[in-house]
């Protein structure tokens, strides 16, 4: 058991020590021009033609840039019982730069690379009942209350964005990974339920806050950056890195969900 302990101490330290190098090559393309990186689909998303059924999924892929080495972008895809195409919801700052809302709605694949980045599937719903759970995404998109403002740290941003529709639909039980900066970030309100929409969770400007949920597990957010843990599956929360998966027996593994 001490052997295992420590065994474990030495690969979190190696980890941790290594974890920009790391990022770097999950960071893609990160000195090419925005206008050149990659958006191609990469296959997670059911062709719309061939599945009636309806279908959410919850996208995040590492910023563009130097920001990716600091945490992700996530957004939302739907398609309704029989539809032909995806609709995705997502917050993009420089939207605002036109005078318009950073909430974009648009018809689109929702499976694109994020300028380069591979996209990680966080959350899946399909089948009965997701059409109604798709009409409340687009209630609560329109309702965002900060569609006019956009702030890359701590928020709010995109990942504000998809904490509030998450919110807004508990029946997602999206457990956002401690690498979406700007999840805590809770405008003059101090308290609400966790992003996962159950629990609870504390946060001053989502600079400094706490996490209680069934879903998120335990969570401490420190200038918008996490630290915590969570029991199905174990796991531990850290900044820059993501979730390191304990569960699986003799071995430890940074999840792909960063």
């Amino acid at each position: 058991m001490k052997l295992k302990l420590a065994n474990a101490v030495r690969l979190l330290l190696l980890v941790v020590l290594t974890a920009p190098l790391g990022i770097h090559f999950v960071t893609e393309h990160v000195n090419a021009g925005w206008q050149t990186a990659s958006r191609e689909p990469v296959g997670l998303a059911p062709e719309p033609e061939q599945t009636p059924e309806a279908i959410i999924q919850v996208y995040g892929a590492r910023a563009y840039g130097w920001r990716g080495y600091f945490g992700i972008h996530t957004w939302i895809a739907v398609k309704p019982s029989l539809a032909r195409t995806y609709t995705v919801y997502e917050v993009i700052g420089w939207y605002l730069r036109r005078g318009g809302s950073a909430v974009s709605i648009h018809q689109q694949q929702p499976d694109r690379r994020w300028f380069g980045n591979m996209p990680i599937l966080l959350a899946e719903k399909r089948g009965d009942g997701v059409d109604a759970l798709i009409e409340r995404i687009e209630e609560a998109a329109l309702s965002y209350p900060y569609a006019r403002e956009y702030t890359m740290w701590p928020g709010p941003n995109s990942n504000t964005f998809t904490a509030w529709i998450a919110r807004a639909v508990p029946e997602l039980a999206l457990d956002l990974p401690p690498t979406a900066i700007g999840k805590d970030y809770l405008g003059n309100s101090m308290t609400a339920v966790a992003p996962s929409g159950g629990g609870w969770q504390w946060s001053l400007f989502g600079l400094l806050g706490v996490i209680v949920s069934e879903v998120e597990g335990f969570e401490i957010n420190l200038l918008g950056l996490t630290f915590g843990f969570s029991h199905s599956p174990v796991a531990i929360k850290l900044p820059l890195i993501g979730r390191i998966d304990l569960s699986a027996q003799d071995r430890f593994a940074i999840s792909a969900q960063q």
